[in-house]
Protein backbone atom coordinates (compact mmCIF):
# COMPACT_ATOMS: atom_id res chain seq x y z
CA UNK A 1 0.00 0.00 0.00
CA UNK A 2 1.26 3.14 -1.22
CA UNK A 3 1.67 5.80 1.79
CA UNK A 4 0.73 9.44 1.82
CA UNK A 5 3.89 12.10 1.76
CA UNK A 6 4.25 14.27 4.64
CA UNK A 7 5.25 18.11 4.67
CA UNK A 8 8.20 18.64 7.26
CA UNK A 9 8.30 22.36 8.14
CA UNK A 10 10.94 23.78 9.83
CA UNK A 11 11.60 27.02 11.56
CA UNK A 12 15.37 28.07 13.03
CA UNK A 13 15.24 29.70 15.96
CA UNK A 14 17.08 30.94 19.05
CA UNK A 15 17.49 29.51 22.52
CA UNK A 16 15.72 32.41 24.00
CA UNK A 17 12.87 32.11 21.47
CA UNK A 18 12.49 28.62 21.43
CA UNK A 19 9.89 28.86 24.31
CA UNK A 20 7.83 31.00 22.52
CA UNK A 21 8.22 29.65 18.79
CA UNK A 22 7.58 26.15 20.28
CA UNK A 23 4.57 27.59 21.85
CA UNK A 24 3.40 29.25 18.49
CA UNK A 25 3.41 26.34 16.72
CA UNK A 26 1.64 24.28 18.18
CA UNK A 27 -0.99 26.52 18.61
CA UNK A 28 -0.78 27.09 14.70
CA UNK A 29 -0.36 23.45 13.45
CA UNK A 30 -2.43 21.84 16.71
CA UNK A 31 0.97 19.81 17.41
CA UNK A 32 3.92 20.51 19.78
CA UNK A 33 7.04 20.52 17.58
CA UNK A 34 9.85 18.55 18.08
CA UNK A 35 13.17 20.81 18.84
CA UNK A 36 16.84 19.44 17.70
CA UNK A 37 19.90 21.42 18.69
CA UNK A 38 23.20 21.43 16.47
CA UNK A 39 25.44 21.36 19.63
CA UNK A 40 28.59 22.46 17.80
CA UNK A 41 26.63 25.98 16.59
CA UNK A 42 23.66 26.14 19.39
CA UNK A 43 21.25 26.53 16.91
CA UNK A 44 17.57 25.20 17.52
CA UNK A 45 15.35 23.66 14.64
CA UNK A 46 11.56 23.72 15.45
CA UNK A 47 9.99 20.59 13.37
CA UNK A 48 6.72 19.38 12.53
CA UNK A 49 4.83 17.21 10.02
CA UNK A 50 1.54 18.32 8.27
CA UNK A 51 -0.53 16.47 6.05
CA UNK A 52 -1.26 18.78 3.88
CA UNK A 53 1.92 21.22 2.18
CA UNK A 54 1.35 24.80 3.72
CA UNK A 55 1.85 27.29 1.66
CA UNK A 56 4.90 29.17 1.68
CA UNK A 57 3.18 32.67 2.21
CA UNK A 58 1.25 31.73 4.65
CA UNK A 59 4.10 30.71 6.96
CA UNK A 60 6.04 34.04 6.37
CA UNK A 61 3.52 36.03 7.33
CA UNK A 62 2.96 33.88 10.41
CA UNK A 63 6.74 33.48 11.00
CA UNK A 64 7.89 37.33 10.66
CA UNK A 65 10.83 38.06 12.46
CA UNK A 66 12.22 33.56 13.04
CA UNK A 67 14.69 32.46 11.33
CA UNK A 68 14.93 30.81 8.09
CA UNK A 69 12.12 28.52 7.33
CA UNK A 70 12.22 25.40 5.60
CA UNK A 71 9.18 22.98 3.41
CA UNK A 72 10.06 19.74 2.53
CA UNK A 73 8.21 16.87 0.98
CA UNK A 74 8.80 13.32 2.69
CA UNK A 75 7.65 10.18 2.95
CA UNK A 76 6.16 8.71 6.27
CA UNK A 77 8.87 5.73 6.44
CA UNK A 78 11.64 9.24 5.78
CA UNK A 79 10.13 10.66 8.32
CA UNK A 80 10.30 7.50 11.20
CA UNK A 81 13.83 6.28 9.93
CA UNK A 82 15.39 10.54 10.22
CA UNK A 83 14.33 9.72 14.36
CA UNK A 84 15.90 6.53 14.44
CA UNK A 85 19.18 8.12 13.40
CA UNK A 86 18.62 11.11 15.77
CA UNK A 87 17.56 9.49 18.54
CA UNK A 88 19.29 6.57 20.46
CA UNK A 89 18.56 5.02 23.41
CA UNK A 90 21.28 6.08 26.77
CA UNK A 91 21.48 5.33 30.49
CA UNK A 92 21.09 7.75 33.34
CA UNK A 93 23.47 6.95 36.09
CA UNK A 94 24.42 3.56 34.87
CA UNK A 95 20.86 2.59 36.47
CA UNK A 96 18.01 3.60 33.77
CA UNK A 97 18.32 3.14 30.30
CA UNK A 98 15.77 5.46 28.16
CA UNK A 99 15.19 4.46 24.50
CA UNK A 100 12.77 4.76 22.06
CA UNK A 101 10.05 1.93 21.57
CA UNK A 102 12.02 0.84 17.91
CA UNK A 103 15.41 -0.01 19.70
CA UNK A 104 16.08 -3.48 20.62
CA UNK A 105 19.33 -2.74 23.42
CA UNK A 106 18.36 -4.71 26.29
CA UNK A 107 18.71 -3.43 29.68
CA UNK A 108 21.95 -4.55 32.00
CA UNK A 109 21.00 -6.55 35.40
CA UNK A 110 19.72 -4.36 37.78
CA UNK A 111 19.12 -1.63 34.85
CA UNK A 112 14.95 -0.48 34.43
CA UNK A 113 13.81 0.51 30.86
CA UNK A 114 11.63 3.56 30.29
CA UNK A 115 10.34 3.78 26.45
CA UNK A 116 9.38 7.37 25.21
CA UNK A 117 9.26 8.07 21.61
CA UNK A 118 10.00 11.30 19.96
CA UNK A 119 7.03 13.23 18.20
CA UNK A 120 4.52 12.56 20.92
CA UNK A 121 5.63 14.71 23.28
CA UNK A 122 7.82 17.50 24.57
CA UNK A 123 11.00 15.93 25.49
CA UNK A 124 13.36 12.88 25.13
CA UNK A 125 15.77 13.47 27.49
CA UNK A 126 17.80 14.82 24.55
CA UNK A 127 18.51 18.43 26.02
CA UNK A 128 21.28 19.08 28.15
CA UNK A 129 18.46 20.92 30.97
CA UNK A 130 16.53 17.83 30.72
CA UNK A 131 19.62 15.19 30.79
CA UNK A 132 20.80 17.11 34.29
CA UNK A 133 17.46 16.92 35.84
CA UNK A 134 17.83 12.72 34.64
CA UNK A 135 21.34 12.66 36.35
CA UNK A 136 20.28 14.02 39.46
CA UNK A 137 17.70 11.78 40.20
CA UNK A 138 19.76 9.05 40.09
CA UNK A 139 22.16 10.79 41.89
CA UNK A 140 19.62 11.98 44.80
CA UNK A 141 17.98 8.34 44.98
CA UNK A 142 18.84 6.00 48.12
CA UNK A 143 18.15 2.33 47.78
CA UNK A 144 15.88 1.17 50.37
CA UNK A 145 14.67 4.98 51.47
CA UNK A 146 11.47 6.30 50.83
CA UNK A 147 12.09 9.71 48.70
CA UNK A 148 9.03 11.69 46.92
CA UNK A 149 9.36 13.72 43.74
CA UNK A 150 7.38 16.68 42.24
CA UNK A 151 8.39 17.41 38.39
CA UNK A 152 7.15 21.10 38.10
CA UNK A 153 6.30 21.43 34.41
CA UNK A 154 6.19 17.75 33.32
CA UNK A 155 6.23 18.60 29.54
CA UNK A 156 6.19 14.75 28.63
CA UNK A 157 6.26 13.59 31.88
CA UNK A 158 9.86 12.02 31.29
CA UNK A 159 11.44 12.71 34.48
CA UNK A 160 8.00 11.89 36.67
CA UNK A 161 8.66 8.29 34.51
CA UNK A 162 12.28 8.48 35.07
CA UNK A 163 12.02 8.87 38.93
CA UNK A 164 8.79 6.23 39.18
CA UNK A 165 11.26 4.07 37.61
CA UNK A 166 14.17 4.69 40.14
CA UNK A 167 12.48 4.11 42.83
CA UNK A 168 10.54 7.55 44.00
CA UNK A 169 7.51 7.02 46.05
CA UNK A 170 5.02 9.33 45.24
CA UNK A 171 5.62 10.53 42.49
CA UNK A 172 3.74 13.84 41.15
CA UNK A 173 4.00 15.98 38.23
CA UNK A 174 1.90 18.88 36.83
CA UNK A 175 2.06 21.21 34.39
CA UNK A 176 -0.31 24.35 32.53
CA UNK A 177 -0.70 22.51 29.06
CA UNK A 178 -3.60 20.42 28.54
CA UNK A 179 -2.07 18.67 26.02
CA UNK A 180 1.63 17.98 28.31
CA UNK A 181 -0.72 15.91 31.13
CA UNK A 182 -2.55 14.28 28.49
CA UNK A 183 0.79 12.98 27.09
CA UNK A 184 2.16 12.76 30.36
CA UNK A 185 -0.68 10.23 31.39
CA UNK A 186 -0.33 8.21 28.45
CA UNK A 187 3.63 7.77 28.64
CA UNK A 188 3.26 6.88 32.41
CA UNK A 189 0.56 4.39 31.19
CA UNK A 190 3.02 3.02 28.47
CA UNK A 191 5.76 2.65 31.16
CA UNK A 192 3.52 0.76 33.65
CA UNK A 193 4.32 3.64 36.53
CA UNK A 194 2.35 5.50 38.64
CA UNK A 195 2.42 8.60 38.38
CA UNK A 196 0.00 11.40 39.41
CA UNK A 197 0.02 14.13 36.64
CA UNK A 198 -2.58 17.18 37.07
CA UNK A 199 -3.17 20.49 35.06
CA UNK A 200 -2.05 23.38 37.91
CA UNK A 201 -0.07 26.25 36.47
CA UNK A 202 2.97 27.34 39.13
CA UNK A 203 1.77 30.88 38.91
CA UNK A 204 -1.32 30.07 40.52
CA UNK A 205 -1.31 27.13 42.36
CA UNK A 206 -0.82 27.60 46.42
CA UNK A 207 1.48 24.67 48.20
CA UNK A 208 -0.47 22.62 50.48
CA UNK A 209 0.79 20.86 53.17
CA UNK A 210 2.82 17.94 51.28
CA UNK A 211 6.35 18.56 50.51
CA UNK A 212 9.04 16.45 49.27
CA UNK A 213 12.57 14.89 49.08
CA UNK A 214 13.64 16.26 45.52
CA UNK A 215 12.01 18.74 43.37
CA UNK A 216 12.60 19.58 39.65
CA UNK A 217 11.40 22.45 37.87
CA UNK A 218 12.38 22.44 34.32
CA UNK A 219 11.14 26.57 33.79
CA UNK A 220 11.94 29.76 32.21
CA UNK A 221 14.53 31.41 34.36
CA UNK A 222 12.03 34.69 35.07
CA UNK A 223 9.48 32.04 36.59
CA UNK A 224 12.01 30.15 38.39
CA UNK A 225 12.48 33.71 39.84
CA UNK A 226 9.40 34.91 40.45
CA UNK A 227 7.67 31.37 42.33
CA UNK A 228 11.07 30.68 44.57
CA UNK A 229 8.75 31.86 47.32
CA UNK A 230 6.19 28.88 46.35
CA UNK A 231 9.07 26.29 44.93
CA UNK A 232 10.83 26.72 48.62
CA UNK A 233 7.53 25.57 50.18
CA UNK A 234 7.18 22.32 47.92
CA UNK A 235 10.72 21.18 49.36
CA UNK A 236 11.05 19.53 52.27
CA UNK A 237 13.83 20.46 55.01
CA UNK A 238 16.70 19.21 53.96
CA UNK A 239 15.35 18.03 50.25
CA UNK A 240 16.90 19.28 47.26
CA UNK A 241 15.51 21.87 43.84
CA UNK A 242 17.34 21.47 40.70
CA UNK A 243 16.57 24.01 38.42
CA UNK A 244 16.63 23.76 34.62
CA UNK A 245 15.20 25.46 31.26
CA UNK A 246 18.18 28.51 32.58
CA UNK A 247 20.32 30.42 29.71
CA UNK A 248 23.96 30.39 30.50
CA UNK A 249 23.66 34.61 31.01
CA UNK A 250 21.07 34.09 34.00
CA UNK A 251 22.25 31.37 36.05
CA UNK A 252 24.01 33.41 38.77
CA UNK A 253 20.63 35.52 39.14
CA UNK A 254 19.41 32.36 39.88
CA UNK A 255 21.33 30.71 42.28
CA UNK A 256 21.28 34.27 43.99
CA UNK A 257 17.55 34.79 44.30
CA UNK A 258 17.13 31.10 45.85
CA UNK A 259 20.29 31.46 47.78
CA UNK A 260 18.59 34.27 49.44
CA UNK A 261 15.66 31.66 50.48
CA UNK A 262 17.88 28.98 52.26
CA UNK A 263 19.23 26.75 48.88
CA UNK A 264 22.52 26.29 48.73
CA UNK A 265 24.18 25.44 45.52
CA UNK A 266 25.20 21.62 45.21
CA UNK A 267 26.31 21.71 41.41
CA UNK A 268 25.72 23.63 38.40
CA UNK A 269 26.09 22.53 34.94
CA UNK A 270 26.88 24.81 31.88
CA UNK A 271 25.84 23.31 28.25
CA UNK A 272 26.76 25.19 25.37
CA UNK A 273 23.61 28.50 25.67
CA UNK A 274 22.05 26.54 29.02
CA UNK A 275 22.86 26.18 32.97
CA UNK A 276 21.47 24.24 35.23
CA UNK A 277 21.13 24.34 39.43
CA UNK A 278 21.15 21.42 41.98
CA UNK A 279 20.22 23.10 45.26
CA UNK A 280 19.86 21.52 48.91
CA UNK A 281 17.05 23.19 51.15
CA UNK A 282 18.73 24.19 54.87
CA UNK A 283 17.08 21.81 57.68
CA UNK A 284 16.21 24.92 59.74
CA UNK A 285 13.11 26.87 57.76
CA UNK A 286 12.86 30.80 57.81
Amino acid sequence: MRSDPLWRVSVETTPEAEEALAAFMEALFGQAPSIYQELATGQLTATVFLRKAPRRADLKANFAGSGRISITKVRKQDWSESWKRHFKPFTVGGRLLIKPSWSRRKPRRGQSVMVIDPGLSFGTGQHPTTRFCLEQLAVARRPGFRQSFLDVGTGSGILAIAAAKLGYRPVRGFDFDSAAVRIAKENARKNAVKVAVAKQDITAIAPGATRYDLVCANLTADLLEDCAGKLKQFVKPGGLLVLAGILRTQVDSVQKCFGKRGFGEITRHLDGEWASLALAQQKTLR
